[in-house]
């Protein structure tokens, strides 16, 4: 009898599982898209029910490429909560931020600065605090602390920047000076523009993540309209990629474009759409997720020099229903997303839960959504989703951040919106 060797067979089994999804939807590359690992294995876990959490028709007749890589179980025991109001009055926040002392600081989207006492009570607005061009989805968007923030007083803010001919993503730098309860921002230094500039009102991001290794990430999306858009593909334009940065703005030298005379030094991750969550996991890693259009949210985990093929590759179609591009999932040198949902929740941020209050919750993501009034909670294996929880909060959430209490904060949008906080509803109760 003939042998075949191991890796010829492996071969033929991955093909064989990435043919029929290439023909659905009519790709015309020939390889399959990037997977890493044992993605072909069916992820478990002993928690999960049977019923999916997402039971609504599909906008796409998209299928997924991988196991549980969209409407994955819901966990056979749902959480049960308390839900309280700790803040109220503000007006369309956009981050929130834990300061070392437990208050919390607070961008409003139009450009304000806010303080939030332990008590709840909004601060007055902090004064100094960069020009913005709030239309649309513009405005002041993330606040992230210095990691040397208490000697420091060092914030950094990303925001909509008003410019000649348009305006995009910039990241600035500042020192937080208080008074009262209320203060300044002094020494303001912008370090970072997303470029080129473009005039419309969307899709600007954008999160800001500090690494262990003193490093920052920063997210930004693409500008939504189809003549920007194409630009996520283009390593010499600023539009829809994720950038690592150290504090200074500067690309650090062991990024994967370093040296490159076609691309842009900064960027990590390109192909992206909105990215307005990010977070670092359990291990210090980026984790992403961003908006897709109907259909085709996305989760993923940003590797340097990585395509994530936006809008080339989505799970998603126009508003109009029309396909995008040529209406394809994967293609040869796109990573897939680590999980996508269709129809969308519109996901605006995203947290590592790694506190002691919620046990069920160690180690999972954490998502707001705008779509979905909620929080939707994703339990991970081996870097694959194995469950999926939504918990019902009524309101489109803006933020969502673990406390140092361990207790879940999600900031509502809206011009009369409220920082809520999540802990286990007593079931003896």
């Amino acid at each position: 009898m003939t042998r075949i060797h191991p890796t010829l067979l492996a071969t033929v089994a991955a093909l064989s599982l990435s043919l029929p999804a290439l023909a659905q939807n009519a790709a015309p590359e020939a390889r399959p898209s990037r997977v890493e690992g044992e993605a072909f294995t069916a992820p478990s876990a002993e928690s999960a029910g049977s019923v999916p959490a997402e039971t609504a028709e599909p906008n796409t007749g998209y299928k997924p490429l991988l196991p549980n890589q969209t409407r994955a179980p819901k966990p056979a025991e749902a959480a049960r909560v308390d839900v309280a109001t700790v803040a109220k009055g503000l007006a369309s926040a956009w981050a929130m931020e834990f300061l070392p002392d437990g208050r919390m600081i607070v961008t409003e989207k139009a450009g304000k600065i806010r303080i939030v006492g332990k008590d709840g009570k909004i601060g007055a607005p902090v004064a100094n605090v960069p020009k913005v061009d709030s239309r649309g989805q513009g405005g002041l968007l993330d606040i992230a602390l210095s990691p040397g923030f208490r000697n420091d007083r060092t914030v950094y803010v990303s925001y909509s920047e008003p410019r000649e001919k348009g305006n995009g993503t910039t990241l600035a730098k500042a020192v937080l000076t208080e008074s009262g309860d209320g203060g300044k921002l002094e020494n303001v230094k912008v370090i970072f523009r997303q470029m080129p500039t473009y005039d419309g009102d969307k899709h600007f991001g954008s999160r800001i993540v500090f690494t262990p290794d003193g490093k920052l990430f920063l997210t930004v999306g693409e500008r939504s309209d189809k003549q920007p858009r194409v630009q996520a593909q283009d390593l010499s334009s600023g539009l829809g990629k994720v950038f690592r940065l150290d504090t200074d703005g500067n690309a650090p030298k062991d990024n994967p474009y370093v040296g490159s005379e076609k691309a842009l030094p900064e960027i990590w991750s390109y192909g992206h759409r909105n990215v307005q969550g990010a977070t670092l996991d359990g291990q210090g890693r980026l984790w992403t997720i961003e908006h897709g259009p109907r259909g085709g949210d996305e989760l993923n985990r940003p590797r340097p020099g990585v395509n994530y093929g936006w809008p080339t590759v989505t799970y998603g179609i126009e508003y109009s229903g029309e396909k995008i591009g040529e209406g394809i999932t994967q293609a040869g040198g796109t990573a897939q997303p680590v999980y996508y949902w269709d129809p969308v929740i519109a996901p605006s941020s995203l947290a590592y839960y790694d506190g002691s209050l919620f046990p069920a919750f160690k180690g999972n993501f954490l998502a707001g959504g705008l779509i979905y009034p909620g929080l939707v909670v994703l339990k991970l294996d081996g870097d694959k989703v194995v469950t999926e929880e939504r918990i019902e909060l009524g309101d489109r959430i803006r933020d969502v951040k673990v406390g140092p209490d361990g207790a879940i904060y999600a900031v509502t949008d809206g011009p009369d919106g409220k920082i809520l906080k999540l802990t286990p509803k007593n079931r003896e109760g």
